[in-house]
């Protein structure tokens, strides 16, 4: 009994020692990083049951992009707005220098497209399912219970389905997938804003989106990276550049998955706060707003001083986790 059990520790070290070659030889697979460049890794791909398509974001674009939809206006005069969504779930990205996450994609980006309107416009989204699961999309605002994207499941593989709404009441808002288990589709990346203008335009300004969200990568349901639209640390990198003086309005939504709450501190300002941007009155006058899952509003705000200006979650694990940006306050010329 013991010749047999020294003889079992004696394979068992040479089997860690030098592993076998089909485990030791692992297969190289080629990404292209957000920062463009291509690398080769036999590290372990997160969810390797999916094909290894890589997706890039880019948060500089994502920040000021607004898809206002193909415009056409009907026989009453009123203004249509046609989107095109297309949901995926077999892309791969690297999130953070060579850490690799299968994300579910709307529109092929975490977020989704930020889909934008005037109150009052017919809004019209062909969605089509090109997944391997179900899915379908949850608009915030007013609506009928079949435009809901609750009931309405769509089918993998090819999938479609027509969303049909006016626009309002004016806000911003989220969309998201709405199939259960729900945790699981938010997680992976499938969701984006809705913004609807007044019919009596706001002040005009240099407006910026900013979804706060995060990835769990080991799935353990905590979140191993936090960020402002996807990318830990992006605008830390690559720091927002604002003109001094000018009027700064931001929409922000918190869609943070498995973490209660989640806040915006903005360094060396305070800003004026418009809870789900629904009223012309700003709610508060501060420098720090905390946000449940979905909520939302508008920021509005001006910096006197030029210079570089951190903005983070007031959370601190989120902020060392990503969560961090900066804004750089140029002055006038």
């Amino acid at each position: 009994m013991i010749f047999a059990l020294v003889i079992t520790a004696i394979i068992a070290s040479f089997y860690f020692a030098y592993p076998i070659s089909s485990i030791a030889n692992n297969e190289e697979k080629t990404f292209v990083t957000h920062s463009g460049a291509v690398i080769r890794t036999t590290g372990d791909v997160l969810d390797p049951v999916y094909l290894p398509q890589t997706v890039e974001i880019d948060p500089a674009k994502y920040l000021r992009e607004f898809n206002y939809g193909r415009v056409s206006t009907l026989a009453d005069g009123t203004t249509l707005r046609e989107f095109t969504i297309i949901a995926r779930d077999d892309q791969i990205m690297e999130i953070s220098p060579g850490v690799f996450y299968n994300v579910w994609t709307f529109n092929g980006t975490v977020p989704g497209p930020t889909i934008r309107a005037t109150e009052g416009d017919l809004i019209r989204v062909h969605f089509v399912n090109e997944g391997s699961k179900q899915h379908t999309i949850h608009f915030h605002g007013i609506h009928a219970a079949e435009m809901d994207g609750v009931f309405e499941i769509v089918g993998s593989g090819g999938g479609q389905f027509t969303y049909e709404f006016v626009a309002g009441p004016a806000g911003v808002h989220p969309y998201h997938c709405h199939v259960m288990p729900l945790e699981e589709h938010i997680a992976h990346g499938l969701y984006g804003a809705y913004i609807v203008d007044p019919k009596q335009p706001r002040a005009p300004a240099d407006e910026m989106v900013m979804v706060l969200n995060g990835f769990d990568t080991d799935f353990d349901t905590e979140n191993n990276f936090y960020a402002a639209n996807t990318i830990p640390f992006y605008y830390q990198h690559h720091p927002i550049k604002i003109e001094q003086g000018k009027l700064i309005r931001i929409y922000v939504l918190n869609i943070l998955e498995f973490d209660q709450i989640n806040n915006f501190h903005l360094h060396g300002n305070l800003y004026y706060y418009y809870p789900t941007g629904t009223s012309s009155v700003p709610w508060t006058y501060t420098d720090m707003i905390t946000l449940s899952q979905g909520e939302r509003g508008i920021m509005e705000f001006t910096y006197d001083y030029p210079g570089k200006y951190l903005f983070h979650a007031h959370k601190t694990e989120f902020a060392e986790k990503g969560w961090t940006g900066l804004f750089l306050v140029e002055g006038k010329y």
